[in-house]
């Protein structure tokens, strides 16, 4: 700082400090009425009418309002301005414009050709996420049921494990779809209602479920269904009502119904809830077997638990095997599967007592679509052998099951399995609905099949003591005697022998054979009859 500013600076602050500590005058009366900022010795500026600013104070630019207190002369040594032990410290002030924009060049136009396209990932239909999703959905309500080693496992050489789906309540795994399925709609759907309209397992389970989820559910069904299976219905707590003589008459009403009162009309698709709650099994059989080797899916009417369990599996070990059993009078997924795309029309008849309504189940593009990707093998198996493994399963397991639960037993023990001796397997026993009429009819065909049930006819003569000889016979081979019948009338030639058809039954097919040898040779006249 220069000598001239230095005598500047000290007037200045000689005049402040003079104005600050020296008597204030007394306020005159106009003075004890203004404001203290508009007196003229707080201005910093002129105040006089000569001085530079003769139209008022700076008002900031704005006109109206307040006045700052600093002249725009001054700002520069207030605000540039640092005191360092007494002294003043100038600073340079730079004014920095906008920085410069530059314009980037125009994008080179390409032509289409140039782009390659790429082909977009298909949407996966089913995700184990989705899976996973409904087993945790379902877990409260579905039981996890169990996955026991069978007794046959010696008898056809490998270590069987039998996922025993048909314990659910309703007697079928169709209730984890159908349960997920439920709980998946909306709230809106669920105060409506439901309805469906053909005798099966899917009916029963979305009549048993929606009851439980209270939500209102309605069974039209024909007047040809038995009334065991309506008094089903009704307990489980459903709105049964009955219509038409014909299956198809019934499910017409049902959609009739649904369309004007707003009811959402439920047959078994290939929804994705659905298929996600069937996959749950595949999850299930994973953590209750280890060190799996094959997993043996029964598919007749059901392919969403051949596509469901398929896709748990290979998520968790792409190793394990997947086979799907169909039967043998309606190969629909086989069939498919040659000509690479699901078929609609299966021109069958197949034996509904047995299998159910099967010509009316069809196979979905996706579900195809999954059982071709993620299933190593479909095969059949005829109904003598799925009527013989429902006769071993009541033998060896004490279970009751039909004969579609029973498939993956029967493609065991009809030989269609050879790769598989050796190895740790889990069949999937998926339901056991069937009448206890039609249980019996099953059992006795099936120990007839099994030639376990035997029928013979043998001349005896009219002396006393044959038929007693023929009984004893019987009784030393520790056979049992279901019926006998003793004809006198027999033929012309025969005028002193009597007819004697019998009906025995043996505990399997070796003693079945020494029973056969031992009447042959004691009775050359003897003849087998086929039931």
């Amino acid at each position: 700082m220069n000598f001239a500013a230095q005598i500047f600076y000290s007037s200045y602050l000689s005049e402040r400090l003079e104005r600050l500590y020296s008597p204030r005058p007394a306020l005159k009366d106009s003075e004890e009425n203004d404001p203290f900022w508009q007196r003229d010795e707080l201005r910093l500026g002129p105040s006089q009418p000569g001085g530079s600013y003769k139209s008022g104070p700076i008002s900031n630019g704005a006109a109206g309002r307040r006045p700052t207190l600093i002249e725009p002369e001054r700002l520069k040594d207030f605000g540039e301005e640092e005191l360092l032990n007494g002294d003043v410290k100038m600073y340079d002030t730079k004014v920095v414009g906008a920085p410069e924009i530059m314009l980037m060049e125009p994008p080179k136009t390409r032509r289409v050709s140039e782009f390659r396209i790429l082909p977009r990932p298909l949407i996966q239909y089913l995700r184990f996420e989705d899976i996973s999703a409904a087993a945790f959905r379902i877990q409260s309500v579905i039981q996890k049921t169990p996955c026991t080693y069978s007794r046959l496992s010696k008898q056809y050489g490998m270590e069987i494990y039998l996922k025993k789906e048909h314990l659910h309540y309703t007697g079928s795994v169709k209730e984890r779809g159908v349960l997920y399925l439920l709980t998946s709609l909306t709230q809106a759907q669920q105060r409506k209602g439901v309805i469906v309209a053909t005798d099966c397992n899917f009916s029963m389970a979305v009549a048993h479920h929606a009851v439980e989820l209270k939500i209102p559910v309605f069974v039209i069904m024909p007047s040809c269904c038995s009334s065991p299976r309506l008094r089903i219905y009704r307990d489980y707590g459903a709105m049964v009502i009955s219509y038409g003589s014909t299956g198809h008459d019934s499910q017409n009403h049902a959609r009739h119904l649904a369309s004007e009162n707003g009811y959402l009309y439920l047959e078994e698709d290939e929804s994705a809830a659905y298929l996600a709650g069937l996959g749950t099994v595949g999850m299930e059989i994973y953590e209750q077997v280890s060190k799996l080797d094959a997993v043996v899916v029964p598919a007749a009417g059901q392919y969403g638990l051949l596509a469901g369990t398929a896709a748990a599996i290979k998520h968790l070990d792409s190793r394990i095997l997947v086979i799907g059993i169909e039967p043998e009078s309606f190969p629909l997924l086989l069939q498919s599967l040659k000509t690479d795309g699901p078929i609609k029309d299966m021109h069958s008849n197949p034996n509904k007592k047995l299998y159910g309504d099967l010509m009316e189940r069809s196979l979905g593009v996706n579900t195809f679509q999954l059982a071709k990707k993620l299933v190593d093998k479909v095969i059949t198996v005829s109904e003598e052998d799925s009527l013989v493994a429902m006769l071993r399963f009541q033998e060896f397991e004490r279970s009751t099951v039909d004969t579609e639960g029973a498939m993956g037993l029967a493609a065991i023990l009809a030989g269609q399995l050879p790769e598989l001796r050796g190895k740790k397997v889990a069949v999937v026993v998926s339901s056991a609905n069937m009448e206890m009429e039609l249980v019996r009819q099953c059992v006795d065909h099936a120990l007839v099949l099994d030639d376990r049930v035997s029928k013979f006819s043998v001349k005896l003569g009219e002396w006393p003591g044959d038929m007693a000889k023929l009984l004893d016979v019987l009784s030393r081979e520790d056979v049992r005697l279901l019926d006998v019948c003793h004809r006198r009338q027999s033929d012309k030639s025969d005028l002193f022998k009597a007819k004697v058809e019998c009906v025995v039954e043996t505990r399997d097919k070796t003693q079945s054979t020494q029973l056969r040898k031992t009447l042959s040779e004691r009775y050359p006249s003897i003849c087998w009859l086929d039931r």
